[in-house]
C-alpha cells in the first residue's frame, strides 16, 4: 500500500466508537438490618462466596473489623484488597483504598458500612461517595447498611431513640440500589446475641442494652427497616406503570431558614414526597437582614440546603420583606399543591398579639394548597429568632449619621422656633419634627437614629413650644396623649421608611443580578471562538466575585492547562494549574458533580470546581479559587446561574464547529469528485499521445527517418513529463492530509521558495524568459516549502503555456503590513469572464471544449488554491489593465494572527 494512503483503518475507527461509547454502571446491592449484629456483613460475605465460586472475580475492598468469628470465617479464599493507612489525631486508622479499588477494576466488589465517614486524607468525605464512583466506573457492589442511618430518617430515629445519629446516608442512594436484601431476626434474638458477646464487648454490650438496645426500640426500629423494604419494592413494582394524575400532579414546597427546625421539616417533606412518588423544591426567602445574619446562622442555612440537595430538592432562593406573600406568590407561578413550615412560635409574647403567623397568612392567601405544620423539638431551645442581629443593625453607629441627625434636629427647631415666633400653631410644629424624623430615617443607616430621633423630637417639642416653656412638664392635659400619638407617628414613619430602604436594596440587588445576568448573556450571544468565550467568563467571575479562576475545556488528563485569570488582589493563581487540582478537575470531568473546598470530596483543593453540563455531557470545568475563603451558598447559587449560560455559549460554539467541520468535509469531498472528474478526461490525452507515439515507433517495419523519430520521442517525453507534474499536484493535495490544522510549517526564507520555482520551471522551459522581482529586506515566512514551490511552479507554467513564447512571465515578491504577496503575471489573452466564476474550481458546468481538447489547468489551479487555504492565505486572479493576468499569493508573515 503507498505510504501516502491516508484511508482510516476500519477496525481502528470501530475500536474508537466502542471505547467512546457509554460504559453501563455498575449494580448496587445493599445488606439492609435494622440493627448492628443482625447478621448484615455475614449475609454479604455468604453471596459473594457464591458469586466467586461461580468464577465471577470478586474483590473483599473493605470490611470493618469485627470480633465476631462467622463472620471472619466468611472471608476464607476471598481475594482482599489491603486498605491503606490515614494519621487521624495521632491515631492510625484503616480505611477503604478507592484508587487502588478502581485500578483493579473485579467485577465485583465488597465495601461494608455505607454509612462510614472517611479519615480528612480521603478524597471523599463520605464512603458512599465512593461506591458512587465504583458504580460510575462499571463496578458491581454489594454494601451494608442500618436503618438509622438513612436521612430523611434521622429525627424519627432520634425520638425514637433519643440519640442522634450522626453519620447519614442520603436517600437516593438507597433508592438507586438494583436489589435491597432485608437481613431480620427477632429482636429477643439479637438480644440474646448482644449478651453473649457477639456483637459488642461485655462492657459496651451493657451500656448499649441501657440505651439503644431496648427492646422497644428494636421493635420500631425492625418495623421502619420492613416499612422501607416495602415501600422500596412497591416503588420498583410500579415503576412499569404510569402514576394517577393526582400523584403526577403533586408537587410539594418546604420552606428553609437558618433555624435548626428545619432540617426536621426538609426529612419530612423527603419522606412524602417519596411516599406520593412527587418531586418537592425547598425555598429560601432572603431579606434585609441576610446579610447580618451570625457566622452560625448562615452556617445553618448552608447545612439546611445541602441537605435539601442531599434529599433531592430543587433549591430556590428569594428576595423579599414579607416571607408568607412571597411564599404564596411562589406557590402560584409553580403550580404548587403542598407547602411544609416549621411552626413558627411555640409561645405568645407581647409583640405576637399584633402579629399573624406565617402558617396562617398562608392559609389565608392560599386556600386552595395544603398548609403542613411541622412543629420544633421542645427540647431544643438554642435558636431564636434573629432579634439581637436586628439590635445590631439598629445600633449601627457612625459619626457621619450622628452629625447628619443632629443637624435636621436643630434645624428643625429653629424652623419651630420661627412658626413659634410668628404664633403658627403646634400641630404644624409636630408636623416638622414628623418631618424632620422621616428625613432622618431616609439619610441615616438602620433603625437607632430614627427610633432616637423620634423620642428626641417629642421632648425638644415638650421642652421649647409647651408651657411651661423650657421644662419637661405639660400643663394641659392633652398634652401626653399628643406626645404618644407624636411618639407613634415618628416612629411608624421612620420604621416604614427603613423597611422601604431596605426593600428597595433589596430590589437594586436583584435588578443587578438579573443585569449581569444579561450583560453575560449579551457577551456571549456577541462572542465566538472558545477562547473568547473563556475569557470573557473569566473576567466576569473575577470582577463579581473578586477571586481567581482556572477555565478546563479540556480534561486534564490529556496533559493540558487551563486556562488561569488571576484576581488583582487573590493569591498566586498558578497554583490552579498545579497537578493536584488538575486531578480534582479531572474528577469532575468524569463524576459530573462538584468538588474541591467547601464540598464533600477532595475538600484540600485551593479551589472550587463546577462542571459546565449541557445535554448530559461536561463541556467544561471551572474552579473558582477558595484561598481567600470558601464560597457562600449565593455565590455558589449565582455560579450555577452563569454556568447554565456559558453551557449555552459552549455548546453553541460546539454546533458552530461541528458545522464548520461538515462545511469543510463537503468541500473535500467536492474537492475530491473534482479530481476525479478532472482525472477521468485530462490523463487520456497525454496517456493516448503516448501510445499512439509508442505504438507508431514498434509496429512501424521501415525505419523511421530522423525528424520523424525525434519528433516522436518529444511528444512522449512532453507527455510523460506533464503526467509526472499531475501526480505531483496530487501528492501535494495528499500532503495537506485530512484537515489543513495537520499542515506543519517552518519558517522559510521566501527569496529561497521563489529561486527553487524559478529554477525548476527554467528546466522544463529552458527558452522562456522569467524576470524575478524580490524586495532588499530579508522575509521569513511560515509554510511548509516543498508546497508552496509547488503552488509557484504551476502558476509559471500557466503563466507560461497562455502566453506568447517571446514575452516574459513575471514574478514579484514584496511585502505589505504582516503579509507577504507574490505575483505571477503574464502577458497573454487574459482570462475569459466565462471562466472567471469557475477558475479555481477546475469544473465549467456547461463549457463549450470539449474535454479532451486542453489539459485543464483548472484542476492545478484548484490544488493551488486548496494548498493556501491551508496556510491561511490567500489566491486570487484578475486581468491586466493592458494585457494578459495576474495571479496573487497572499501569506502570513511570522508571528502575525
Amino acid at each position: 500500500m503507498d505510504k501516502n494512503d491516508q484511508r482510516p483503518d476500519p477496525d481502528e475507527i470501530l475500536e474508537n466508537i466502542q471505547s467512546q461509547m457509554t460504559k453501563p454502571a455498575g449494580k448496587l446491592k445493599i445488606f439492609f438490618g435494622y440493627a448492628a449484629g443482625v447478621g448484615k456483613t455475614y449475609a454479604m460475605l455468604d453471596d459473594a462466596q457464591d458469586r466467586f465460586r461461580s468464577g465471577m472475580d470478586v474483590l473483599v475492598g473493605y470490611i470493618e473489623p469485627h470480633t465476631r468469628p462467622e463472620t471472619m470465617g466468611k472471608l476464607q479464599g476471598l481475594p482482599l484488597l489491603l486498605p491503606k493507612t490515614v494519621s487521624y489525631r495521632n491515631i492510625e486508622l484503616k480505611e477503604f483504598d478507592l484508587d487502588e479499588a478502581l485500578r483493579r477494576k473485579p467485577e465485583l466488589i465488597l465495601v461494608d458500612e455505607l454509612a462510614h465517614t472517611n479519615g480528612e486524607s480521603g478524597r471523599n468525605k463520605k464512603r458512599y461517595q465512593d461506591i458512587e464512583e465504583l458504580l460510575a466506573a462499571g463496578i458491581d457492589v454489594y454494601t451494608t447498611v442500618n436503618v438509622q442511618h438513612m436521612e430523611s430518617l434521622n429525627d424519627v430515629i432520634e425520638n425514637i431513640t433519643n440519640i442522634r445519629v450522626q453519620e447519614t446516608v442520603p436517600d437516593h442512594i438507597f433508592d438507586r440500589a438494583e436489589e435491597i436484601k432485608l437481613v431480620d431476626i427477632e429482636p429477643e434474638e439479637l438480644l440474646r446475641r448482644l449478651e453473649g458477646g457477639k456483637i459488642y464487648r461485655p462492657e459496651r454490650a451493657k451500656t448499649a442494652t441501657q440505651n439503644f438496645f431496648t427492646r422497644e426500640n428494636l421493635r420500631l426500629l425492625r418495623e421502619i427497616a420492613l416499612r422501607c423494604t416495602a415501600d422500596k419494592i412497591s416503588l420498583d413494582n410500579q415503576s412499569q406503570r404510569s402514576l394517577s394524575n393526582k400523584m403526577a400532579n403533586t408537587k410539594m414546597l418546604v420552606c428553609i431558614g437558618p433555624s435548626p427546625s428545619s432540617a426536621k421539616c426538609i426529612r419530612w417533606t423527603a419522606r412524602a414526597a417519596d411516599a406520593f412518588h412527587a418531586s418537592f423544591t425547598a425555598l429560601y426567602v432572603e431579606d434585609a437582614r441576610g446579610e447580618r445574619l451570625t457566622k452560625e446562622q448562615q452556617k445553618t442555612i448552608q447545612e439546611n440546603v445541602e441537605l435539601a440537595e442531599t434529599l433531592g430538592a430543587e433549591i430556590v432562593n428569594l428576595t423579599g420583606h414579607d416571607l408568607a406573600v412571597v411564599i404564596s406568590e411562589y406557590a402560584k407561578l409553580s403550580g404548587i399543591t403542598n407547602i411544609v413550615v416549621g411552626k413558627s412560635r411555640n409561645k405568645k409574647t407581647l409583640k405576637s398579639l399584633f402579629e399573624t403567623d406565617l402558617e396562617d397568612k398562608l392559609i389565608s392567601l392560599l386556600p386552595t394548597i395544603e398548609v403542613h405544620i411541622i412543629p420544633g423539638n421542645p427540647g431544643k431551645r438554642k435558636y431564636k429568632k434573629p432579634r439581637k442581629n436586628l439590635n445590631r443593625e439598629s445600633l449601627h453607629l457612625s459619626w457621619g449619621d450622628s452629625i447628619k441627625t443632629l443637624s435636621i434636629l436643630v434645624l428643625a427647631t429653629l424652623l419651630s422656633y420661627g412658626f413659634h415666633r410668628l404664633n403658627i400653631l403646634n400641630q404644624n410644629i409636630i408636623m416638622v419634627y414628623i418631618f424632620s424624623v422621616l428625613l432622618i430615617s431616609r439619610v441615616t443607616e438602620g433603625y437607632v437614629y430614627g427610633i432616637v430621633s423620634s423620642v428626641i423630637s417629642v421632648l425638644t417639642f415638650n421642652f421649647f413650644f409647651t408651657e411651661p416653656y423650657f421644662t419637661l412638664a405639660a400643663i394641659q392635659s392633652g398634652y401626653p396623649l399628643t406626645f404618644l400619638i407624636m411618639l407613634l407617628v415618628a416612629f411608624i414613619t421612620s420604621t416604614m421608611t427603613v423597611r422601604i430602604k431596605s426593600e428597595a436594596k433589596l430590589a437594586v440587588k436583584r435588578e443587578h443580578r438579573t443585569e449581569v445576568l444579561y450583560e453575560i448573556n449579551k457577551g456571549f450571544l456577541a462572542t465566538r471562538g472558545l477562547e473568547k468565550i473563556v475569557a470573557l467568563t473569566n473576567d466576569y467571575i473575577i470582577r463579581l466575585f473578586d477571586c481567581s479562576i482556572v477555565f478546563f475545556t479540556i480534561d486534564p488528563e490529556h496533559g493540558e492547562d487551563g486556562y488561569v485569570m488571576q484576581a488583582p488582589d487573590d493569591f498566586d493563581a498558578s497554583i490552579l494549574n498545579s497537578p493536584d487540582e488538575k486531578a480534582v478537575a479531572h474528577w469532575v470531568f468524569l463524576n459530573q458533580k462538584r468538588a474541591g473546598a467547601g464540598t464533600d470530596t477532595l475538600m484540600g483543593a485551593a479551589a472550587f470546581y463546577m462542571p459546565v453540563i449541557s445535554q448530559g455531557k461536561v463541556l467544561a470545568v471551572w474552579g473558582i479559587s477558595s484561598l481567600k475563603g470558601k464560597l457562600d451558598h449565593d455565590t455558589r447559587l449565582f455560579l450555577r446561574m452563569i454556568a447554565s449560560q456559558a453551557a449555552m455559549a459552549l455548546e453553541r460554539q460546539k454546533l458552530s464547529d461541528e458545522q464548520n467541520k461538515i462545511m469543510l468535509d463537503s468541500e473535500k469531498e467536492r474537492m475530491r469528485s473534482t479530481l476525479l472528474r478532472a482525472i477521468s478526461h485530462d490523463l487520456r490525452t497525454p496517456l493516448a499521445g503516448i501510445l499512439g507515439s509508442s505504438s507508431a515507433i514498434l509496429e512501424n517495419k521501415h525505419p523511421l527517418d530522423e525528424a520523424t523519430r525525434n519528433s516522436l520521442i518529444a511528444n512522449i517525453q512532453e507527455e510523460s513529463q506533464w503526467l509526472i507534474r499531475m501526480v505531483e499536484n496530487l501528492l501535494s493535495v495528499t500532503r495537506i492530509n485530512e484537515n489543513a490544522s495537520n499542515l506543519v510549517t517552518n519558517p522559510e526564507a521566501a527569496e529561497e521558495v521563489v529561486g527553487e520555482a524559478v529554477s525548476r520551471i527554467k528546466h522544463r522551459f529552458p527558452h522562456r524568459e522569467i524576470k524575478v522581482i524580490v524586495p532588499e529586506e530579508y522575509l521569513e515566512v511560515p509554510m511548509d516549502g516543498t508546497l508552496i514551490v509547488q503552488v509557484l511552479i504551476n502558476l509559471l507554467e500557466n503563466g507560461i503555456k497562455y502566453s506568447p513564447d517571446d514575452t516574459p512571465v513575471e514574478l514579484h515578491l514584496k511585502k505589505n503590513g504582516e503579509r507577504a504577496e507574490f505575483f505571477v503575471m503574464d502577458q497573454g489573452n487574459g482570462i475569459s469572464n466565462e471562466e472567471f466564476p469557475y477558475l479555481f474550481s477546475g469544473n465549467k458546468p456547461s463549457g463549450t471544449k470539449s474535454s479532451d481538447s486542453a489539459r485543464g489547468l483548472g484542476i492545478g489551479l484548484s490544488i493551488c488554491k486548496t494548498i493556501v487555504n491551508a496556510h491561511g492565505g490567500e489566491l486570487t486572479a484578475k486581468n491586466r489593465d493592458d494585457k494578459g493576468a495576474v495571479f496573487r499569493l497572499t501569506l502570513p508573515l511570522k508571528g502575525s494572527e
